[in-house]
C-alpha cells in the first residue's frame, strides 16, 4: 500500500513546523542532536518514506545505480553485474538490474522505470534489435548518466567500455589457418549492433591477412537465440561447400551450432573446428568444448564501467564529455 506519511505527518505529530523535520531527516547540524533524534525516532514510527521524485528535484542523489543487459543466464554479464553490484555497494549504493532479453521495447520500458525513480545514474548492455536511441537521450536530458559495455551504441555519442573486438578475430582466424583450415564461415550477431560489425570488420581483416579467400556464403547473422543460431548453422551444412571452420558471435552460438552437427553425425571440431568469443567457464565442462575463445575480460569491463559512472555521478567527469574505453582481448586456447 502507498504510505501517505509525509515530512507534514510528522511535523503535526511532534507540533514543529516543517522545515525543522526536514532538515533534521537531512542530519543538518543547525537542528540539534535531541530534535533530530526525536524526528528520526518518529519517522521510524509512522513508516515515513522518502518521496524518490521529490529528492530528485532537490537535486539529491538516490544513492541507486541502474544496469540493464540483455540476458541475465549469459555468464558474461552476470559476471559484470557481479563485480558492479560490488563496487558499488562499497560505496554506499543500492545496485537494481534488468534484463530486456534483447527486446527494444522491454529495454525501453527498463528506462522509463529507472527515470520515474530517479537512479543516479546506468549501465546498458544494448538489446539486440536496438535501433533507437530517443529514451536514452530522454534518460541523459534529465542529468542521468548513462555508460554503455559491450554491446555499445554505433553511431549515439555517449560513454563506451568495449573489447578490442577486431583483434581478436584476426588472432582466431590466424588460430584456425594454423589447423589448415580453408573454409572458415562467420555466425554473427544481429546486423545493428556496432559488436557486429566489429565482428565482421575483423573477420574479414583476418582471411585478408592470412592470404584465405572470402565468400558471401560463408557470412551469416542470427538474433543470438538458440533457434536462430541453429537454423544458420543446418543452412551451412546444406551448402555445397560445407565450412571446415565456425567463427561464433559467443561461445553460446557456438555451442548451438556444435547441436546442429551432434544432431546429424558430425563429431564438433574433427570435420568441423569451433572458436568463438567469450571464453565461459562452461565450456570446461564439455566434452567437446570450442577449440579456442577470444576472452573478453567482464570483471575487467564490469570494473571500468562501474569507476567511469562514479565519476560522472561525482561530478569528476562532465556527462558529455564522452569517454570510450577499448579492453584488450585475449585468443584462449582449451
Amino acid at each position: 500500500m502507498k504510505s501517505d506519511i509525509n515530512i507534514k505527518s510528522i511535523a503535526e505529530a511532534l507540533s514543529i513546523s516543517i522545515s525543522t523535520v526536514s532538515r533534521a531527516l537531512q542530519n543538518n547540524p543547525k537542528i540539534g542532536l535531541k530534535t533530530r533524534e526525536l524526528v528520526l525516532d518518529k519517522a521510524k514510527e509512522l513508516r515515513y518514506v522518502p518521496n524518490p521524485a521529490s529528492m530528485f528535484l532537490q537535486g539529491k542523489k538516490m544513492f541507486v545505480i541502474g544496469i540493464i543487459v540483455p540476458a541475465l543466464e549469459e555468464e558474461f554479464f552476470s559476471r559484470v553485474i557481479n563485480i558492479v553490484e560490488d563496487f558499488f555497494e562499497k560505496q554506499g549504493y543500492q545496485v537494481f538490474v534488468f534484463q530486456t532479453r534483447d527486446d527494444m521495447l522491454r529495454q525501453d520500458k527498463a528506462l522509463e522505470l529507472m527515470l520515474k525513480y530517479r537512479v543516479d545514474g546506468l549501465l546498458v548492455s544494448l538489446a539486440g534489435n536496438t535501433t533507437d536511441y530517443a529514451k536514452f537521450k530522454k534518460v541523459e536530458d534529465f542529468g542521468i548518466p548513462i555508460v554503455f559495455f559491450d554491446r555499445v551504441p554505433r553511431s549515439y555519442r555517449s560513454h563506451k567500455i568495449k573489447c578490442d573486438i577486431q583483434k581478436g578475430a584476426v588472432d582466431a582466424i590466424v588460430f584456425l589457418k594454423n589447423l589448415n583450415c580453408k573454409r572458415i564461415a562467420l555466425i554473427n550477431g544481429p546486423s545493428n549492433l556496432d559488436a557486429s560489425d566489429e565482428r565482421l570488420n575483423g573477420y574479414l581483416l583476418g582471411l585478408q591477412k592470412n592470404n584465405i579467400r572470402s565468400s558471401q556464403s560463408l557470412i551469416k547473422s542470427c538474433d543470438l537465440t538458440k533457434k536462430s543460431a541453429m537454423t544458420v548453422m543446418e543452412e551451412f551444412l546444406c551448402q555445397e561447400n560445407v565450412p571446415d571452420a565456425i567463427f561464433g558471435f559467443n561461445d553460446y552460438v557456438a555451442l548451438y551450432a556444435m547441436l546442429v552437427c551432434k544432431k546429424r553425425g558430425i563429431v564438433p571440431n574433427q570435420e568441423i573446428k569451433f572458436v568463438s568469443y567469450g571464453n565461459l567457464p562452461i565450456t570446461t565442462l564439455m566434452s567437446n568444448p570450442p577449440l579456442a575463445s577470444v576472452e573478453q575480460f567482464p570483471d575487467k569491463t564490469g570494473m571500468e564501467a562501474a569507476q567511469l559512472l562514479l565519476s560522472i555521478i561525482d561530478h569528476k567527469v562532465p556527462i558529455d564529455d564522452y569517454k570510450e574505453m577499448i579492453i584488450e582481448t585475449k585468443l584462449v586456447v582449451h
